[in-house]
């Protein structure tokens, strides 16, 4: 039995630049950190007891013979490109919802191939189990994701990263004084919104409307370094970060139509009403979860404001994907 703890993501800055469609002519940058709250999964060898070969539990149940009969898209994808041949039992649970604009979805993949080389006794690096699972998602399935999610998951912390033209990237920690780091904790709220959505529906809105939205996404791209100077700069009122982070919310939501919607913006407007100095909805937009940005003396009343949604305490982390449980030759 293998498990593995994957973490989560917040995206603070950059998101929309680390697609290929846009940092192979540009590059891309964003700002992230990986939070406390996971995707776990556990694997083992299935004993060949069953009418069945594979066994997939996560939201649904699956029991099949053969690797192409699997429905969830990653478990199969995963499963064939690693070339598995022996019978396996794959079990999924997660922290928060998953299609919340948390990264989960690059999080099962990672967890999972993390968990599948643990099996075979392999030791695997950060970097290769984030190249791995960008070309999965982008090149075995094909979805219209970006590259930052599986960084982001592998690696772990708050940290810049940078995409370059040839499919490179390198991963920068932000380096900040504690004191710092957690004043900038301290004034950051999670809540879901209620509603998720198919994030590489959204994000296929707003690759195809890349071309027209040149002028914002620089200016998306350089609110990373100016966000990493003000949060280093510790004459800056930490108040500058939220400031900006309302200002990218606007470029965001002019990427793509389904971004937004009426009732996001009621919520970020009520937010804002109530105290808030900035925020954005996480991930490709559309639902999921909202990040606000407020002074804690003013949080009560923002969480008053908003008290149909529910509120997710959290911490940042800096682990990475773990291998938890390791223990290849049991059942």
């Amino acid at each position: 039995m293998i498990i593995t703890r994957t973490p989560f993501r917040i995206s603070f800055f950059g998101g929309g630049t680390d697609y290929p469609s846009w940092y192979r002519e540009h590059g891309g940058a964003v700002l992230s950190t990986s939070i406390d709250k996971y995707c776990y999964i556990s694997c083992r060898r299935l004993p060949p007891f069953f009418d069945h070969k594979h066994r997939i539990v996560y939201s649904l149940i699956e029991n099949v013979k053969h690797t192409d009969d699997i429905q969830h898209p990653a478990v199969r994808a995963v499963l064939k490109w690693a070339n598995v041949e022996e019978g396996l039992e794959i079990h999924h649970d997660g922290d928060l919802p998953a299609r919340s604009g948390l990264g989960s979805s690059s999080s099962f993949t990672v967890g999972l191939l993390n968990a599948l080389q643990a099996l075979q006794g392999q030791v695997t690096n950060k970097d290769g189990l984030a190249r791995d699972a960008i070309h999965i998602e982008q090149n075995v399935i094909r979805e219209h994701v970006g590259s930052q999610d599986q960084v982001s998951a592998a690696f772990g912390g708050f940290n810049r990263i940078d995409f370059h033209a040839n499919d490179t990237f390198d991963v920068a920690p932000v380096i900040l004084p504690q004191q710092r780091q957690q004043e900038l904790r301290e004034h950051l709220m999670l809540c879901f919104t209620g509603f998720s959505r198919i994030a590489s529906e959204i994000a296929k809105s707003k690759i195809d409307n890349l071309e027209n939205r040149e002028k914002e996404l620089k200016l998306m791209r350089a609110m990373v370094d100016e966000a990493i100077d003000l949060l280093q700069d510790r004459r800056q009122p930490i108040e500058s970060f939220g400031k900006l982070l309302d200002t990218n919310w606007h470029y965001k939501r002019s990427l793509s139509s389904r971004v937004s919607n009426p009732k996001i913006n009621e919520i970020y407007n009520a937010a804002i009403d109530a105290g808030a100095i900035g925020g954005k909805i996480l991930g490709a937009g559309g639902g999921g979860f909202l990040l606000l940005f407020a002074k804690p003396e003013k949080q009560a009343a923002i969480r008053a404001r908003l008290d149909k949604l529910i509120h997710v305490p959290f911490n940042f982390e800096d682990s990475g994907s773990r291998v938890v449980l390791y223990q290849p030759n049991g059942l």
